[in-house]
């Protein structure tokens, strides 16, 4: 996607085309397959919401493989990582996007939202261990009375395909 690409729009279109740098952004919106589903819901949960391409969507060169995903949390301080493959055949950067959800919220937060990424540049076959740090207001929601809180229960994060849960005591 170009939008409004400016005066070097055209210079770093034909970089791209022609293999001169590999892309690695991501979609900051969904986009629908229909004319008639033109929501943009990428933290909320429909069964039959199946856009053409997903918030933070994005194409590559290259390909990237997530694994090892691990959770540890002491209340104050969630600890997330996750090991990233580029398994391609060239360098190329990617965007590590982590997602949370509250399980069990008393009324209904979004079914994802993003909260921490990075974004990490690899050769091919390399490999790296990203950690991420989030605390109980990354875990807040404002509730029906207009306040930010936080509520003890179970989570979930997300990174690519991989989900792990904990809980809040």
């Amino acid at each position: 996607m170009l939008y409004l690409p400016g005066y070097s729009g055209g210079d770093a279109l034909a970089d791209i085309l022609f293999g001169d740098v590999n892309p690695s952004g991501k979609l900051p919106i969904s986009y629908p397959k229909y004319p008639h589903s033109l929501f943009n819901y990428y933290r909320k949960t429909f069964d039959d919401y199946n856009p053409l391409f997903e918030f933070g969507f994005g194409l590559s060169y290259t390909t990237f493989n997530y694994s090892n995903l691990s959770v540890s949390s002491d209340n104050e301080v969630i600890n997330v990582s996750v090991t990233v493959t580029n398994t391609g055949n060239v360098s190329g950067k990617e965007a590590v996007q982590l997602y949370t959800s509250d399980l069990v919220a008393s009324s209904a937060p979004d079914a994802k939202r993003l909260r921490k990424f990075k974004k990490v540049e690899l050769e091919s076959n390399e490999s790296i261990t990203l950690e991420f740090q989030l605390t109980p207001l990354d875990l807040s929601f404002i509730n029906e009375d207009n306040k930010r809180v936080t509520e003890k229960g179970d989570f979930e994060i997300q990174i690519a395909d991989l989900k792990a849960r904990f809980a809040l005591t």
